[in-house]
């Protein structure tokens, strides 16, 4: 069974496109409306991960669960790399950076202006479990 619920619009998309990503212990979720801003797109769904690895295994993550729904991203890049990985879903795209990545390029400061989504008790809920620690980059095989 997949993780993704079904998806009514763009914002349930990027909500469960986020909690493919948190299953798979990535952290510093945001979510950005920007729908009245451009054009480009509906969202940026922004996570990290603490390594290459990390940042790999939670696009990976991500593109399964929606290929399971018939889902295909637009366009996918940096995933061979690792510093940022970025799913092009067309009203959801989302980043997942190295925490150094994410700081550098800053997507949250240049879009300071738009509406942040509160995200819902389930997806806290599901972190929380994870219990994972951003500084913690003992990583077993299982856990990706």
């Amino acid at each position: 069974m997949s993780n993704i619920a079904q998806i009514h619009d763009s914002k349930d998309k990027a909500l469960q496109l986020m909690k493919s990503a948190i299953s798979k212990k990535a952290f510093n979720p945001v979510l950005i409306k920007l729908d009245k801003l451009t054009a480009l797109t509906d969202y940026f769904a922004i996570l990290s991960g603490s390594s290459a690895r990390h940042v790999k295994a939670i696009a990976d993550s991500i593109m399964e669960q929606t290929k399971k729904i018939g889902i295909a991203p637009d366009s996918v890049e940096g995933t061979a790399i690792g510093n940022w990985a970025l799913l092009d879903y067309g009203d959801v795209i989302v980043h997942v950076f190295q925490q150094p990545t994410r700081e550098f390029y800053d997507l949250e400061g240049l879009w300071a202006e738009a509406p942040r989504v509160t995200l819902p008790q389930e997806l806290i809920d599901e972190m929380e479990l994870a219990g994972y620690d951003e500084h913690d980059d003992d990583f077993g095989a299982d856990d990706f």
